[in-house]
């Protein structure tokens, strides 16, 4: 039976999924810097981060990606990281303070209004993992594109198809058929939203985005076992959790159970190394 998306609720449900998964997602910081760092070291470069640039970073989350864009653009520079969920953006402002990095800014925004940013003050805006969760990806993207100067650049990252997700979608798919949900229709957030070829090329495209670029990144999940990535799931992926939420408990016990029996076939001697491919999305506003 198909429901009718509800853009307000999907965000409500969002930010509390993420609230409630904050301190386990910066738990794992370790384990995500390994698995998304190459990943996070292109999105840098193809946003052309120096000395002395202002960084826009959105759904920032623990901030990872945050530290590592301060790193490059150094004290003369400043990075703004916005997120929806004040909870994990909190961790980004300990990874600063602790850091004792003082370029390192926090607003809790959506990224569909950041009328609290002004216009063209961006040289450079980044995204690991986020516009693929937005209900409105072309306003979420013409809104980032707006606060950058001419010629300033976006690059993002986001997941490829699901047959190179394995990791992430075979939990996905068990989860559909156990919660009884269909796959999402063309043009709404999923992890898959902006993986199939020219998907991403053309978001950005109707941005007003140029000299657009799509990069695969290859990005196992490199874990001890698969008992070791259904947990790092169960307590970081919000998305899991979210399609979960209309399954009573025991089903949401069969379903975990079922993700780990599929995912043993990721187990070998060097332990987990689950299937993943990130695409680097880069474009210019003219």
């Amino acid at each position: 039976m198909s429901t009718t998306f509800d853009p307000a609720a999907f965000k409500t449900t969002t930010r509390a999924q993420w609230e409630a998964a904050a301190a386990s997602w910066n738990d794992w910081g370790p384990a995500i810097e390994d698995w998304l760092g190459a990943a996070t070291a292109m999105m840098l470069d193809h946003a052309s981060l120096t000395t002395g640039m202002r960084v826009l970073d959105v759904a920032a989350g623990a901030g990872g990606q945050s530290m590592a864009a301060a790193a490059r653009v150094g004290p003369s520079g400043h990075v703004l990281a916005t997120d929806i969920s004040p909870a994990i953006l909190a961790f980004t402002t300990q990874a600063a303070e602790r850091a004792g990095v003082a370029t390192v800014e926090t607003l809790e925004a959506d990224v569909e209004d950041l009328s609290a940013v002004r216009d063209g003050s961006y040289d450079a805006a980044i995204s690991r993992v986020g516009l693929i969760y937005f209900p409105d990806q072309h306003r979420a993207l013409s809104e980032i594109s707006r606060k950058l100067r001419p010629r300033g650049r976006l690059s993002a990252v986001v997941y490829s198809t699901p047959e190179r997700n394995g990791f992430f979608a075979i939990p996905v798919g068990i989860i559909r058929r156990i919660a009884g949900l269909p796959a999402p229709a063309p043009g709404l957030p999923g992890p898959f939203s902006l993986g199939a070829p020219g998907v991403a090329e053309r978001a950005f495209e109707a941005a007003g985005l140029v000299d657009v670029t799509v990069t695969a990144v290859p990005s196992p999940v490199r874990l001890s076992s698969a008992a070791e990535c259904v947990r790092f799931e169960q307590e970081s992926f919000g998305a899991l959790h979210q399609m979960l939420s209309g399954v009573d408990v025991p089903g949401r016990g069969a379903a975990w159970s079922e993700i780990e029996e599929a995912l043993t076939q990721f187990d070998g001697p060097d332990g987990f190394v689950g299937p993943c491919e990130m695409l680097v999305v880069s474009g210019t506003r003219p």
